[in-house]
Parts: structure tokens; sequence; C-alpha cells
């Protein structure tokens, strides 16, 4: 059997080729706002999800209580918002906007987005792509997906079984990606 080296090496995986190949593990950071407590549910299905990679380091913060440095250190971070007039919370906007301090500092972190709207055609998808065109002018890899849900998790009012676990693939999908980035 041959081994690969990667540098910055703390746990040894069996790929696909039976190779013995050393992966560093993610820390993966969600941040969210939350006023009705929904989107704090999904925030934290999207934790499940990530815990389910191995070794995986994940913090959930409300936006309040998160600070830049919280963002410098992750691998990954996930921002979740309710839906509001079709964009993400106030709250969540200006601490993006006043992220211009770490401007830089976050390329080729991956990053994705969950929301919770008040109903069908109320914005989601808008609330998805705000969240997502900041991390891009961040430098960051956004994680998608083909199949549906293409811009990330969403729910309407309270998450449904369905919406619970399109947050923990979410989770899980970003704590993988994360990981084979910070190979």
């Amino acid at each position: 059997m041959r081994e690969k080296t990667i540098k910055h090496t703390n746990v040894i995986v069996n790929t696909p080729k039976n190779d013995r190949t050393r992966i560093r593990m993610a820390k993966i950071l969600i941040v969210y706002d939350s006023k009705s407590g929904n989107t704090e549910k999904m925030a934290h299905a999207v934790a499940e999800g990530a815990k389910q990679i191995k070794g995986t380091k994940v913090d959930i913060k409300k936006i309040d209580q998160t600070d830049f440095e919280d963002l410098v250190n992750a691998d990954g971070i996930i921002f979740g918002s309710p839906t509001y007039f079709g964009e993400m919370s106030g709250r969540l906007k200006t601490f993006i906007d006043e992220s211009v301090k770490i401007y830089g500092k976050l390329e080729g972190k991956v990053g994705a987005a969950f929301t919770s709207s008040g109903g069908t055609a109320c914005g989601a998808e808008t609330t998805l792509l705000s969240i997502i065109q900041a991390m891009l002018v961040h430098g960051m890899i956004v994680q998608g997906r083909a199949g549906d849900k293409h811009y990330g998790a969403a729910a309407v009012e309270s998450p449904k079984v369905r919406d619970i676990e399109s947050c923990r693939d979410l989770g899980k999908r970003v704590a993988e990606l994360a990981s084979k980035v910070k190979a």
C-alpha cells in the first residue's frame, strides 16, 4: 500500500483506492440571526450535519456574539438569516458590510448560506444570493448543489423534517469541502 503525505496533517483516512491519505479536518463556523427561532433551529441542524464529518470542529454563534476573528479563524463559514424583504437581516448585512476590515483574509475559505422565510415566493433565493454575493466579494469558495436547493438551505416558517435534512446536508457538504480545501 502506497502512502501519500500532505503537509500539516493530523488524521489518516482510507480513500476508495485503498491509499492511506492524511487529511486535516476543518473548523466550521455557523453564524446566524434569528428573531422567531426558525433560523436558529436551522443553524443547529447545519451544525449536526457538519459534525458528521469526523474530527470537524463546529462553532455556532448568533450574529451579535460573533467577531471578525471568528471568521478569520474558520475554514468554512455558513451564514443563516431570516428573509426580510427578499434580503438578509439588517444585523447580518451590517456585520458583512463592516467585514471590509478583514477584506482579503477570507479568500479561499468555504462558504454557504441558509434562510427561513414567511412563505413561498417571498424572497428566500434572493436572500441566499445576497449572502453568497458577499462571500464571493471576499474571495470565498461557495458550496452549491447540483440537484436542488442550489443556493443553500431554505425553509418556509418553522423548518419541517425535509428542511432540517437539507440543513444537515448543507453542513456536511461544507465540512467535507472545507476539509479537502484545507488539505
